[in-house]
C-alpha cells in the first residue's frame, strides 16, 4: 500500500555495495526494494535485511531482460505507487574483456548490455514512478575507471586496463548528463558515484575498501532531498569525467 516513508530501488541488491546500500537506507528509516535476477539470492537478501528490523522487499529483476524490467515496474506502482530514490548499481566484469587490443568484442558487448543499456532501460521504465516523487534522485553507480581524465593522464595507475567495463562506465556518464539537464527542471536529481576500490565479488573481493566505504557516498546523494544534480562524486568529492 502507498506509504509516506522513502522509497529506494536499488538493482543488483543481493550482494556487494547494492546490499549494503539498500541495509543503510533501510536504517535511514527507508523502504527499501530489493532488484536481483536471482529469486533466491534476493529473497535470503530480503530476510537478512528483515532480521535487523529493516523495511526491506525483493523484487525480481534482471536489467537485461525487458520483461523482468516491466513487470518490476508494475509491481512497484501496484504496491507502493511512486519511488523517491533509484539506485543503478547492477554491474559486471567479463573474462573475455581486456586490453583496447585484444579484447574480445562478445565480452564487451556482455558488459556493455548489463552496465550501460541495463541502466538505460531502467531508468526509463522508473520515471514515471520517480516523477511521483516531490523531489526524486538517480544515482548511477559508476566507477573511477569510467573517467575519461583519469584514464588520459599519464601519471594515473589504473588497476585495470578493461576496454568494455571501462567504456561502459564512460557511457554511463554522457546518460548520466544528459539525463541531468532533462530533468532538472522536475526536481529529479542524476548523478554518478565512483564508490572507489571496495572489497567486492567483482574485483575477487582485494578492493581495500569496506562495503560500507564503498556504499557511502551513494547514501549521501540518495538522502539528499535538494542536492546537485549532473555531477561525478566520490566520498572526497567531485572527480573529473
Amino acid at each position: 500500500m502507498p506509504t509516506d516513508k522513502k522509497i529506494a530501488l536499488i538493482t543488483g541488491a543481493n550482494k556487494g555495495i547494492g546490499f549494503e546500500t539498500a541495509r543503510e537506507l533501510g536504517k535511514a528509516g527507508w523502504t527499501v526494494l530489493l532488484g536481483a535476477r536471482n529469486s533466491v539470492l534476493g529473497r535470503a537478501a530480503e530476510s537478512k535485511l528483515r532480521a535487523e528490523n529493516l523495511d526491506a522487499h525483493f523484487v525480481l529483476l534482471d536489467v537485461t531482460e525487458a520483461q523482468t524490467i516491466s513487470a518490476a515496474a508494475a509491481k512497484i506502482q501496484s504496491e507502493f505507487a511512486r519511488l523517491d530514490a533509484l539506485v543503478n548499481n547492477a554491474g559486471i566484469v567479463d573474462k573475455q574483456d581486456g586490453r583496447a587490443s585484444v579484447a574480445g568484442v562478445a565480452g564487451v558487448e556482455r558488459v556493455m548490455q548489463t552496465n550501460f543499456f541495463g541502466v538505460v532501460a531502467v531508468t526509463q521504465a522508473m520515471l514515471p514512478l520517480l516523477r511521483k516523487s516531490k523531489a526524486a534522485r538517480i544515482t548511477n553507480v559508476s566507477s573511477g575507471l569510467g573517467s575519461i581524465a583519469r584514464n588520459a593522464n599519464p601519471q594515473w595507475e589504473s588497476r585495470w586496463s578493461l576496454l568494455g567495463y571501462c567504456s561502459s562506465k564512460a557511457a554511463l556518464s554522457m546518460f548520466t548528463v544528459q539525463l541531468a539537464v532533462e530533468l532538472k527542471e522536475e526536481r529529479i536529481a542524476v548523478n554518478a558515484v565512483n564508490p572507489g576500490y571496495t572489497a567486492t565479488d567483482i574485483n575477487e573481493n582485494r578492493g581495500y575498501q569496506t562495503l560500507q566505504q564503498g556504499a557511502a557516498e551513494i547514501v549521501r546523494l540518495a538522502l539528499l532531498e535538494d542536492g546537485p544534480t549532473g555531477g561525478f562524486f566520490e566520498t572526497a568529492g567531485p572527480i573529473p569525467w
